[in-house]
């Protein structure tokens, strides 16, 4: 039932800090006075807004219809009054259409329908339910769950993985939520394994969150094992290195498989799926219930009191710093995720959406902020790069904007973990500067194309 796994290649050991709020259950905040519901909360096209200013909405009420295969509709995730639609800033630093709902403090809900006995559900209507329900993947990448759960023609799925990792410093969301509601986690992983109709199924999670693999271990011989299933299923236990978590990674790590560069985990049979969006869509399925609240970690030297909290979409992070006793001293950052990944708050009034997994509260004198240097051609990137590339090379390219010349390094393969920068002695942002390069080789071809 569990087993132990070895490592990837290149990594690194941050402080984990994860004792800040790993054995802290979760809460559940009182309901915000309002909510602002980005009307884009996944990957892929917006959402269109279908209630106006002045309308009247029940707790998941749909107010948000998917524009399009990839993309998810958004539901309302109080009842209330729509007191605003407009342009208003979101996580990812821009500014987005959003839906602004003032609480009435009833939490009237649009009456549920879902099904008794969720896996005697037909695959097709699964699929629909999840759909309809706004699921979109709660690791952090929130890409569409109902496209996950029906791969192209022609490629076939024969390994589902459940990505427990949770690699990211600081975050203990999904180690909560297995450790509370395992079962859950555990009953969505068998409709997501039927519709897709895998061979197996694996769970990865690091081995410093002992209690979760026993905890999971545990609800899956609840439900009968590999009987449960209808195929088999293990719990891997894996070596504790950032980022563990990465689809590429888990793939290598738990399978001996290589997605291809410019690959998709369907491209070697795989699917990866987090614990979260699994749990999403047995509720989805069970109770017929959209996705209106997640659990966040609230934590970092910077906050009162560290925690972690289910909460309603669309709340402002301002909220859940004040629930947790406020910040403590001069504030560098707050960041939305974690802090190798995660995105930098220019104000609390940003909400939190379908992807926000923590809110990391950062003090000022934690900031390690050098003087940019030239590279010096060390190698400590490339010794780190869980994904084999030369992100020394890609950043002096994009210095001297050869963009062209860029390609060479397989820009495009990055996955942002942010272990070059982490490392490198001359302080040089090498993410931003491979994300700059993308970007501009994008529009390059974009350009040829068109011409």
């Amino acid at each position: 039932m569990i087993e132990r796994f070895r490592s990837f290649f290149g990594g690194i050991h941050p402080a984990y800090r994860k004792e800040l709020s790993a054995t802290l259950p979760s809460e559940v905040l009182p309901l915000p006075e309002q909510v602002v519901l980005p009307l884009l909360q996944h990957i892929g096209m917006p959402a269109e807004a279908v209630v106006s200013v002045g309308d009247l909405v029940r707790t998941g009420q749909m107010i948000g219809r998917a524009a399009g295969r990839v993309s998810a509709p958004v539901h309302a995730t109080l009842s209330g009054t729509v007191t605003a639609i407009a342009t208003l800033p979101h996580p990812s630093g821009r500014e987005v259409r959003s839906v602004v709902i003032r609480s009435d403090g009833l939490d009237q809900w649009l009456p549920l329908s879902g099904h008794d006995d969720p896996h005697q559900v037909p695959v097709d209507t699964v699929r629909q339910m999840v759909q309809e329900a706004g699921l979109a993947g709660l690791g952090g990448a929130s890409f569409p769950t109902h496209v996950k759960l029906d791969p192209p023609v022609g490629k076939a799925v024969r390994t589902l993985i459940v990505n427990g990792v949770e690699c990211e410093p600081y975050l203990t969301a999904d180690h909560r939520l297995m450790l509370e509601e395992p079962r859950r986690v555990v009953d969505g992983a068998r409709l997501v394994a039927r519709v897709l109709g895998v061979e197996r199924v694996l769970f990865g999670i690091e081995d410093n969150k002992p209690d979760a693999i026993q905890a999971l271990a545990a609800a899956i011989q609840a439900v009968g094992g590999a009987r449960g299933f209808g195929v088999p299923v293990s719990v891997g236990e894996l070596p504790t290195k950032y980022p563990q978590g990465g689809e590429k990674q888990l793939i290598t790590v738990l399978t001996g498989l290589e997605v291809p560069s410019g690959g998709l985990p369907i491209d070697v049979g795989v699917v990866v799926h987090n614990v979260g969006t699994c749990a999403a869509v047995f509720d989805a399925v069970r109770f017929g219930k959209p996705l209106v609240e997640r659990i966040v970690t609230v934590t970092g030297e910077g906050l009162h009191r560290p925690g972690n909290a289910r909460v309603r979409l669309g709340t402002p992070a301002r909220v859940l710093v004040e629930h947790f006793g406020g910040t403590v001293g001069r504030v560098g950052k707050v960041v939305f995720g974690g802090p190798m990944m995660g995105a930098a708050q220019f104000s609390l009034e940003v909400p939190v959406i379908k992807g926000t997994s923590g809110i990391l509260v950062i003090p000022h004198d934690a900031i390690d902020s050098g003087d940019i240097r030239p590279c010096i051609r060390c190698s400590a990137c490339i010794e780190v790069c869980p994904i084999g590339l030369l992100p020394n090379m890609i950043s002096v390219c994009t210095e001297v904007r050869a963009f062209a010349e860029s390609e060479r390094y397989h820009p495009f393969d990055c996955i942002e973990c942010g272990c070059c920068s982490y490392v490198c002695p001359s302080y040089r942002p090498l993410v931003q500067m491979i994300r700059f390069a993308k970007t501009e080789v994008q529009a390059s071809r974009s350009a040829q194309t068109k011409h």
